[in-house]
C-alpha cells in the first residue's frame, strides 16, 4: 500500500524561528502526545516510536538535517453501530478489485 500524505509544509525561516518551532513540537509531544498541523489537524503520537536523525551533505554548499519518527497505530475496532455489509451487498461488489485504505 502506498504512503498517504497527511500534511506537508515547507518554508524558509530564521534559525531562531526554527528553534521555537522545534520547542513547540517538543512541548506538544510532552504534554498530551498530539502534534497539531495546518488549520485544525492533529495526530496523536504513540508512547513508543522509531526515530531517525539523518545529516547529509547534499553538495558543496548545502547540508540537510532530517528528523523522522514513525509508529504503528493499533488496528481499528469496528464500532457496534457500523453495519456489516449484507450478503447481497457483497455479491454486488466485483471480486478481486476492492482495496481497503486506512483512515488518517
Amino acid at each position: 500500500m502506498a504512503d498517504m500524505d497527511i500534511y506537508e509544509d515547507a518554508r524558509t525561516v530564521s534559525r531562531s524561528d526554527l528553534a521555537a518551532w522545534l520547542r513547540q513540537l517538543a512541548n506538544q509531544l510532552e504534554s498530551d502526545g498530539r502534534l497539531f498541523y495546518g488549520a485544525a489537524g492533529a495526530v496523536t503520537v504513540a508512547d513508543t516510536v522509531r526515530c531517525e536523525l539523518e545529516i547529509e551533505r547534499e553538495n558543496e554548499t548545502e547540508v540537510s538535517v532530517e528528523i523522522e519518527f514513525s509508529w504503528t497505530e493499533p488496528a481499528r475496532v469496528k464500532a457496534a453501530d457500523e453495519e456489516e455489509p449484507s450478503k447481497d451487498d457483497e455479491a454486488a461488489e466485483p471480486t478481486g478489485t476492492a482495496e481497503a485504505t486506512p483512515e488518517a
